[in-house]
């Protein structure tokens, strides 16, 4: 890994983030599960989406739950082990961030942890358990 955590690619999103540095690459829309398999870590708000997405491309993460699920996600995925303590957004600063980060991506537990739950999360057919659950309830019903 290079000494330096850069250069980053931040997605603007809806929150239309802009560059702060240099070494700063932003870019608009782009699907998660098309960008997360590229990246080593990924840095997110912890939404049930975005999370989702993150497990299915298997790479650690570094969260900063905002409101709502958010925070639930965010230390669900540290007790999956694929992620260090969620970072609160009042403590987010550029040396927290990268704290996170070498936490992150120094461990390769993280890593490890990522993959086999990607796995896991690939191969569960989510669709057809759901089918069958309502197949069961609709012959219990008569």
């Amino acid at each position: 890994m290079p000494d330096a955590l850069s250069p980053s690619a931040i997605q603007s999103g809806w929150a239309e983030l802009g560059p702060a540095d240099d070494d700063i690459l932003v870019v608009d829309d782009l699907p998660h599960d098309w960008l997360f398999p590229r990246t080593a870590a990924v840095v997110h708000h912890a939404g049930a989406g975005t999370t989702g997405a993150g497990l299915r491309a298997g790479v650690p993460a570094v969260r900063v739950p905002v409101l709502l699920d958010q925070p639930f996600w965010a230390d669900r995925l540290h007790h999956l082990g694929v992620a260090p303590h969620p970072l609160p957004l009042h403590e987010l600063t550029a040396d927290t961030l990268t704290d996170a980060l070498r936490s992150c991506l120094d461990r390769p537990a993280y890593r490890s942890r990522a993959i086999e739950l990607a796995r896991q999360v690939r191969a569960d057919d989510g669709p057809a358990v759901v089918l069958s659950l309502i197949t069961q309830l609709e012959g219990a019903g008569g």
